[in-house]
């Protein structure tokens, strides 16, 4: 599926929450799969929201550090910021993990990343940059549509302390493609009729929309990451 057919059918919300699916990763990024597949579950609590933020960070920093390996980004500058928005998001699971301690509910390890998939979002320059855009846009809206919902001040302030970086990446990512630094409605995936009106009551003014971890996991289904079966309250 093409990016901007894969965009269509989400914009039509046509995209089923199925088995996400990820490719072969560098190793320093993944230790030997488990023989099974291990279903991923997130209740709705502290730290089912922390341990749904560190989903979505693990899937970014496999997916830079793929990109780097790719050869399909040749333009210096470009290479060097993928790099190190890969950097980044790996620093990020590891201070996710420091913060979760024991109750991290899965590892690197547990996360079943399909070949295909990535080599998908890996075709070409154009495709590669549109698929970083998407993922830290959708980063940002993931963690301003959880955060509200977070009690621990911890958890509140490690979500926090990432989501400005994350806004910082897509307006960089959005420099190289020649887009805006914020995010245009029209380049919104989730658009106005199904934005949950309760988590977006300033909506119209200059505002980050929220989006449910549910809307997450349809938008990064579409890129057919990650195999694991993803269930649990808080993507219900």
């Amino acid at each position: 599926m093409t990016f901007s057919s894969r965009r269509k059918l989400l914009k039509m919300g046509l995209c089923g929450f199925g088995a996400l699916a990820l490719t072969t990763i560098p190793k320093a990024l993944t230790a030997q799969p488990s023989r099974t597949t291990k279903t991923l579950t997130f209740n709705a609590d502290d730290i089912g929201i922390l341990n749904f933020a560190l989903l979505l960070e693990e899937l970014e920093a496999a997916f830079y550090l793929s990109v780097v390996k790719s050869g399909k980004i040749t333009n210096p500058r470009e290479l060097d910021y993928m790099r190190a928005l890969g950097i980044h998001e790996g620093e990020h699971v590891k201070f996710l993990r420091s913060v979760l301690g024991s109750d991290a509910t899965f590892n690197t390890r547990d996360l079943n990343f399909n070949q295909a998939g990535l080599a998908g979002v890996l075709t070409d320059r154009t495709t590669i940059l549109n698929t970083a855009l998407t993922l830290e846009d959708v980063g940002v809206h993931a963690y301003n549509g959880a955060g509200t919902s977070l009690k621990n001040p911890t958890y509140l302030l490690a979500a926090g302390s990432i989501v400005s970086v994350e806004a910082r990446h897509a307006a960089g990512v959005r420099g190289l493609v020649g887009r805006p630094a914020t995010e245009s409605d029209s380049d919104r995936i989730i658009k106005d009729p199904n934005l949950v009106p309760e988590l977006n009551p300033f909506k119209g003014r200059a505002y980050d929309e929220l989006y449910t971890p549910k809307q997450i996991v349809a938008i990064v289904s579409s890129f057919q990451l990650l195999n694991n079966p993803i269930n649990g309250a808080l993507v219900a």
